[in-house]
């Protein structure tokens, strides 16, 4: 009895100790995001990570800021951010040459490329031949032309008979309706939802279906390169509630959807529901997990940009993108 009674004794000790609270726990570390643009569904992983709990479960203070006017990029080189949104066409001239910025493209937001072209229905823009003669709105980007023509040249028509209109797009469904332009490229996961809202009938092809070189990541998270070196645990606690969040999101979208509504209430309601119906399938798709990116695809892109002699530097093999950091 009395050996029963000692250890009775030991294990409500133990019980007791194991229950006292630490006198000190370590502060979560401050981690800054930087966005590309205002809030959208891009984004939304980030938010639900952040809604969620799971930055704070991972010991991550995260705030989440707007873009400088010179993009996200310069704010994660400078240091001032550690991660942010970019994109693999437009981060190449800050990976490369004299000028070259230390950030790193770190996960895949959506898997594949669901840019592409869309139009008026029944004008016969639905495939890139059908753009002769027709205003297209271009931001006259080195990247976005040369795509452009490759597409229309390879389609059997002739680049130089598209009329190129300067873009001065805000919204789609108007210059479209209006007769401001004929064809805009588009992310359809936001503006193409948005025609459809709209009740706009458009014809749309997507680069990607014609020609599995314009299968590249868009958009990406980047970090800093250095940063990540010297951190490389706070990284992956990083991208690890980024997952979560995205996973989240997938599963939950109308939930989802209320979270980022509730930290960007100016977005239309209807608008972002069904713009995650679209992407969410997106976000893992064929991949191992979310955020993997494939080497040979992401070299494919580049190896292209060197042959239309986009870019005078050579781009090595793996150059700007990791996936050391994922779980």
């Amino acid at each position: 009895m009395k050996k029963r009674v000692v250890v009775l004794l030991l294990a409500l000790t133990l019980s007791q100790q194991v229950c006292v609270p630490l006198v000190s726990a370590e502060e979560p570390e401050e981690v800054t995001f930087v966005l590309d643009w205002t809030p959208n569904t891009n984004h939304v992983g980030i938010y639900v990570a952040q809604e969620k709990g799971f930055f704070e479960e991972a010991g991550l203070s995260v705030s989440i800021v707007q873009p400088p006017d010179d993009g996200a990029e310069v704010l994660v080189a400078s240091g001032k951010a550690q991660f942010g949104v970019s994109f693999q066409d437009s981060m190449l001239p800050a990976i490369v040459g004299e000028d070259a910025m230390p950030i790193t493209a770190c996960a895949a937001v959506l898997q594949h490329n669901t840019s592409g072209i869309i139009s008026r229905a029944g004008e016969g823009m639905d495939h890139p031949a059908g753009l002769e003669g027709k205003k297209y709105a271009t931001w006259e980007l080195p990247v976005e032309l040369a795509t452009l023509q490759q597409v229309v040249e390879d389609d059997g028509g002739d680049f130089s008979a598209v009329e190129l209109i300067p873009s001065t797009v805000t919204d789609e469904v108007s210059a479209l309706e209006s007769h401001q332009v004929d064809a805009i490229w588009i992310f359809y996961g936001w503006a193409g939802v948005a025609c459809e809202l709209a009740g706009l009938d458009t014809d749309y092809f997507s680069f990607m279906d014609i020609n599995p070189v314009f299968d590249y990541y868009t958009p990406v998270l980047i970090t800093n390169t250095d940063w990540a070196a010297e951190n490389p645990d706070t990284a992956k606690a990083f991208l690890e509630a980024a997952r979560k969040g995205y996973e989240y999101s997938l599963e939950n979208p109308d939930e989802a959807a209320e979270i980022l509504l509730e930290a960007a209430p100016e977005l239309d309601p209807d608008l972002v529901k069904k713009s995650l119906e679209y992407l969410g399938p997106q976000f893992i798709a064929d991949a191992p997990s979310w955020g993997y990116i494939d080497a040979e695809r992401w070299n494919a892109f580049y190896s292209w940009i060197t042959e239309k002699g986009l870019i005078e530097e050579e781009i090595p093999q793996d150059a700007g993108f990791t996936n050391d950091y994922l779980q």
